[in-house]
């Protein structure tokens, strides 16, 4: 392969199982892994812990200067988020800090703020990006855009999954309420909503393995390629 940076966006909706997919992309493919859902989760760790509100924009862009956040990455390729110095992988990792990242998200100084950071790791590597807004806004250019997505059971059940391995005793009902809850937030929001790209690839994986449809997008790297 040439020396060529390439780059594939993968967005989608919470639990379609983005960072999963592209993260075994990224591995397979030797390319580097960006998870940028964690980032902004960093942002909403910092706001709840510093007491403010995540929906007030003048509020939450006032901590932004002060804010030291940063990522690299483990020597089994996964990524992990600084703040302040601090390794805050497992404390972002909450239902509660899905939504402020969520809300967060949503302030257009938000996303000014970390959007050359992102850039940033495209420019100087071949990189799989997952995200709400990677093929539309981060990466317009993207080599390959694709929009993953499941029904809303299925992709409930796999966050069920998850939080139940972490000891996390939420109930499917739960789930369900609050991807749905961040659904609405995602798609109805004024800066970036989560939608699309219009040359986007779309995979629905409700009814796909996790295997299979790591296989998928790896068919589609490969033919980009």
């Amino acid at each position: 392969m040439s020396d060529r940076r390439f780059s594939v966006a993968i967005d989608g909706p919470s639990g379609a199982g983005k960072s999963t997919v592209a993260r075994a992309v990224a591995a397979r493919c030797g390319f580097i892994y960006v998870d940028t859902g964690a980032i902004y989760r960093t942002v909403g760790l910092a706001a709840r812990r510093a007491g403010v509100d995540p929906h007030s924009g003048p509020a939450v862009q006032a901590l932004l200067p002060g804010l030291d956040i940063r990522f690299d990455y483990g020597s089994d390729g996964t990524q992990r988020m600084f703040l302040g110095g601090e390794d805050v992988s497992k404390a972002i990792r909450t239902p509660e800090i899905s939504m402020y990242a969520s809300a967060v998200s949503a302030i257009p100084a938000v996303r000014a703020f970390l959007l050359d950071m992102q850039r940033d790791m495209a420019r100087a590597h071949s990189v799989v990006m997952d995200g709400r807004d990677i093929g539309t806004v981060v990466l317009p250019e993207a080599d390959l855009k694709i929009f993953l997505t499941a029904s809303l059971r299925a992709r409930a059940g796999r966050r069920l999954a998850e939080l139940a391995a972490k000891g996390d005793p939420s109930t499917m009902e739960q789930v369900q309420q609050d991807m749905a809850k961040r659904d609405e937030q995602d798609e109805s929001r004024a800066a970036a909503p989560l939608k699309a790209a219009a040359d986007a690839v779309l995979l629905d994986t409700s009814d796909l393995t996790l295997e299979q449809s790591i296989n998928a997008v790896c068919r589609l790297v490969e033919a980009r390629l």
